[in-house]
């Protein structure tokens, strides 16, 4: 009996329920006669003993919705009918799946990974001279002329002192120049270089003098080749050939085999080390070291390793193109070199404090 009461409720209120969201202009008058009849319905099941369940006329939709408190006469009502809005899926407007968007995805412009991978294999596979067939080949001369004046064909000049120093020693301090240079373009250049030493107040111990013709054959090498004329302790000429270069790691090395007109056959080998403490003081150790294949008696020289000479030179840059430095060099005399330098009166070991500067223009 009860299902059959509250079924009866449920019909009756039905027509009330269903009403269509036509305007809201009517929606309020609609739902207040909605909730009247079902209360009065409600009010004569009671009366007739029937339980009627707590909240059964409260009109649907959120709790606490007071629609009369809203103001809907901006909304065009008109143009929503037959919307189902409880049905709309709002993540989907415009096309948007908002429920699929990740933000991480949106990176700022450029900030895509650059790719490392080799050209393509069209790349640089168009037609030589291009250019000309747009322009004119006669139009495209004067600048396909300028071109390698421009980019590969410009000659520079340089020139260094790499060391011209005072040499304080036990005994009899003394002197020391090392200068070179070249003039030329990328590939081939005109080198000259020069260096000497010597004790003041006697004569020079040493100095020369090379020419020399230089060819790029690696990107941080040069082969050299030409003459060197000794000047001091006695003039002769040697031919020159050699290697000039930055080697991995960043020394630079001066490697050369001077064969003279006597027929002797010398070589040296030079490699130095720039180590930045900052970006002006900079701290440089040095080697060198010289051979011969035979002795050389009138110049001291023994068959062998002739003799080392390594040092240490801290330098300040007060200028890129300036630079004073202190330092400590050794020199040692080899084997029969040594024996001719104390035939001499000559200590084979010897042991210098520097003062000096570098420069280059």
């Amino acid at each position: 009996m009860r299902t059959v009461l509250f079924t009866l409720l449920l019909t009756t209120a039905a027509p009330v329920f269903a009403q269509d969201h036509a305007g809201h202009a009517e929606h309020e008058p609609a739902t207040k006669s909605a909730e009247t009849d079902c209360e009065q319905e409600a009010e004569r099941h009671r009366a007739m003993g029937h339980p009627v369940p707590e909240g059964q006329c409260e009109p649907e939709g959120p709790a606490g919705m007071d629609h009369g408190a809203r103001d809907h006469s901006p909304m065009d009502h008109g143009q929503m009918e037959g919307m189902d809005h409880s049905q709309m899926d709002h993540s989907q407007i415009e096309g948007v799946d908002h429920s699929q968007m990740g933000h991480g995805a949106m990176e700022q412009p450029g900030a895509a990974e650059i790719p490392f991978s080799p050209p393509p294999s069209e790349a640089g596979s168009g037609p030589p001279r291009a250019a000309d067939a747009i322009w004119g080949a006669d139009a495209m001369r004067a600048s396909r002329d300028g071109l390698p004046s421009e980019l590969g064909d410009t000659l520079y000049y340089w020139v260094q002192g790499d060391r011209v120093e005072y040499r304080a020693r036990e005994g009899e301090d003394g002197y020391l120049w090392d200068v070179q240079g070249y003039y030329g373009g990328d590939l081939d250049k005109f080198w000259f270089k020069s260096e000497g030493e010597g004790s003041f107040g006697e004569e020079i111990e040493s100095a020369e003098v090379q020419a020399l013709y230089s060819r790029a054959i690696a990107p941080f090498f040069d082969l050299q080749a030409g003459i060197r004329q000794d000047l001091a302790p006695m003039g002769r000429t040697h031919a020159v050939v050699g290697i000039q270069g930055l080697a991995p790691y960043l020394f630079e090395v001066d490697a050369a085999a001077f064969l003279s007109d006597k027929g002797n056959l010398t070589a040296r080998i030079e490699a130095e080390l720039d180590q930045r403490i900052t970006q002006r003081l900079i701290l440089q150790p040095r080697v060198e070291a010289s051979f011969s294949a035979q002795d050389v008696p009138e110049l001291g020289i023994g068959a062998g390793l002739d003799a080392i000479e390594a040092g240490l030179r801290l330098r300040y840059h007060f200028a890129r193109e300036f630079a004073p430095y202190i330092g400590i060099d050794q020199e040692w005399r080899i084997g029969q070199s040594a024996d001719y330098a104390r035939a001499e009166d000559e200590d084979p070991s010897v042991t210098n404090y520097l003062a000096g500067i570098r420069f280059w223009f």
